[in-house]
């Protein structure tokens, strides 16, 4: 029985030692996304011209529309073009409704409201956080005859945290859409 009794005692031992140290599982891994530094040249329409990233192809719809892709990043950047024949209320206010419509999903929409003087180009550009499906708006216009309209769009469904750097890196290549921009008489 004495036996028995100290077998216990040593089991009992034994675990109580290995069960001391507490076992914590490792996070997974978040994959770290850096891109380069944007290389850009420049893109030349009817109506305005602008300094793109060599990353992206262009994909030419019509006269009035365009498209950025970006592969590497499955996103795209959508851009249209819109003359001003007495409807720049309409206008303002369908591509802030645009930039609105996002925000059922989205944690919070950043204004930006963009001025460049010297070229005659007035703005905002929308930065949205969260799941929503577009992670940036924006339009810019000389308020008189053109206004221009984008959109950032990824081919994926919506997990900010996972395209979050994508999305930053080409809310900067849209800024630089913005503050390039030249109208065309």
């Amino acid at each position: 029985m004495k036996f028995r009794s100290y077998i216990a005692i040593g089991v009992l031992g034994v675990l109580f030692v290995a069960c001391k140290e507490e076992v914590l599982p490792k996070p997974n891994a978040k994959l770290r996304l850096e891109y380069s530094k944007p290389e850009l040249t420049e893109l030349v329409t009817d109506h305005f011209r602008f300094e793109y990233n060599k990353l992206a192809k262009v994909k030419i719809k019509n006269s009035t529309a365009l498209t950025l892709k970006y592969p590497e990043m499955k996103g795209e950047i959508f851009i249209n073009y819109r003359k001003i024949d007495n409807n720049i209320e309409k206008l303002l206010s369908d591509a802030q409704k645009l930039s609105y419509e996002h925000s059922v999903k989205a944690d919070g929409i950043l204004e930006q409201p963009f001025v460049s003087e010297a070229h005659n180009v007035y703005g905002m550009f929308y930065e949205v956080s969260g799941n929503a499906a577009s992670q940036a708006q924006f339009y810019v216009t000389d308020s008189t005859e053109h206004f221009l309209t984008g959109s950032l769009y990824f081919l994926t469904k919506p997990n900010y945290d996972s395209i979050y750097p994508a999305a930053a890196y080409l809310q900067n290549d849209i800024r630089g859409i913005m503050e390039t921009l030249r109208w065309k008489d």
